[in-house]
């Protein structure tokens, strides 16, 4: 497949559109077809057939796993979910005031004091795969404890008798998840694992281009995903959703977009910088679900209803399609994980790319040095004088 075609070499591109940063082998969004290429695979089937550990281990190693490779990766993921000490006592020096994905970078960072120094700087495949893969099976419990350290609950351990995104969903709302919840979050976080070149992905390339360890360009992915126009876009729509239930519910949906539109306001969830006004796959996906979680809450029948007015309101009015975060933000309201948790969720969903990319970088690298276009003054000096 031919790549698309950027802008001229030497012209100024805003916020980089167009620009190829990178040759990959690990993802591509397929926009003619409405495909989210995944190492040659459909994202989409993958989640409907597959569990998040398969499809990290074919993002990370490039290929899907036989039935004992799966078992021995299950197993380390298992083996190393847990955190040393020394990062529950972090998390309780941390201020209350401290926001999720905070707590999650810092410790992220933290880690890497774990590391020996000279595998910490080892930028070979083999080398990142393993600090990768570690930081992968830790992901969960630095999540959760994220989360419940900085509201004041006490430390949650990994259950090992639980695969990947279970044990991940028991240590966010305590108790053992059913089957259906399980199944559901675990194809969320599938939807979430790559997508080619966002901003967080390309921070982590940029940071690993420097030969920075992994886990500071994970660190720095998670610092990019923390803005607004990057991440956060889930938990938007589930305080949206619930904004309209408390001033009405369904029958006030369409008042409250139009509302919006009218001052000229954003709303979160539809709409994305490749897509445009296309409909993202993983949003078509994860909707197919929403019915089936509905019951699971008095109030879910009615942000249900919300959720598809809102839907078709802004495709009559704005031609704009959801994204990912529109369902998924109803979907883990629905779940019972607490909003602030949702952008956290979706980098530790995404650290199997981040692995994947820093991984490439460096197996290949060229440090990131960009021009500028310079619209300042010439000809200054010191003292005044020409």
């Amino acid at each position: 497949m031919a790549l698309p075609i950027g802008p001229a070499e030497g012209s100024y591109s805003p916020g980089l559109e167009g620009v190829i940063a990178a040759v990959t082998s690990i993802s591509y969004l397929d926009v003619e077809h409405e495909q989210i290429v995944v190492r040659g695979y459909d994202l989409i089937e993958l989640a409907r057939q597959m569990h998040y550990p398969q499809v990290a281990y074919l993002v990370i190693y490039g290929s899907l796993p036989s039935a004992d490779e799966l078992a021995d990766f299950n197993r380390t993921l298992q083996e190393q979910a847990a955190l040393p000490e020394a990062a529950y006592r972090l998390f309780q020096l941390m201020p209350r005031t401290t926001e999720v994905m905070d707590a999650q970078r810092t410790v992220i960072s933290f880690l890497a004091g774990f590391e020996d120094p000279a595998e910490l700087r080892d930028p070979s495949m083999q080398a990142n795969l393993t600090k990768g893969v570690r930081l992968l099976a830790r992901m969960p419990a630095i999540t959760a404890n994220a989360y419940r350290t900085v509201h004041g609950l006490p430390p949650v351990e990994p259950d090992g008798e639980l695969g990947f995104s279970e044990n991940f969903l028991y240590m966010i709302t305590g108790a053992r998840p059913d089957a259906q919840a399980a199944r559901i979050f675990d194809m969320s976080l599938t939807c979430y694992i790559e997508h080619e070149m966002p901003n967080s992905t390309f921070a982590a390339r940029v940071i690993a281009s420097t030969l920075s360890d992994i886990y500071g360009a994970v660190a720095g992915a998670a610092a990019s995903l923390k803005g607004p126009l990057h991440g956060g876009a889930n938990e938007a729509v589930a305080h949206m959703l619930l904004e309209i239930l408390q001033r009405g519910g369904a029958s006030v949906a369409e008042a409250y977009v139009m509302e919006k539109l009218a001052r000229k306001e954003r709303i979160m969830g539809f709409g994305h910088r490749v897509y445009m006004k296309r409909y993202d796959p993983r949003a078509h996906l994860m909707k197919d679900y929403i019915p089936q979680l509905a019951g699971r809450r008095p109030e879910g029948p009615e942000l249900y209803r919300i959720y598809q007015t809102v839907e078709q309101v802004m495709l009559r009015e704005k031609g704009l399609f959801p994204n990912a975060d529109y369902p998924v933000g109803l979907i883990y309201l629905l779940l019972g994980i607490p909003i602030d948790l949702y952008t956290p969720i979706f980098l530790a969903a995404r650290t199997a790319g981040l692995v994947a990319h820093v991984a490439e970088q460096h197996a290949n690298n060229r440090l990131f040095r960009p021009r500028v276009l310079y619209q300042g003054p010439w000809g200054r000096h010191p003292n005044g004088q020409p």
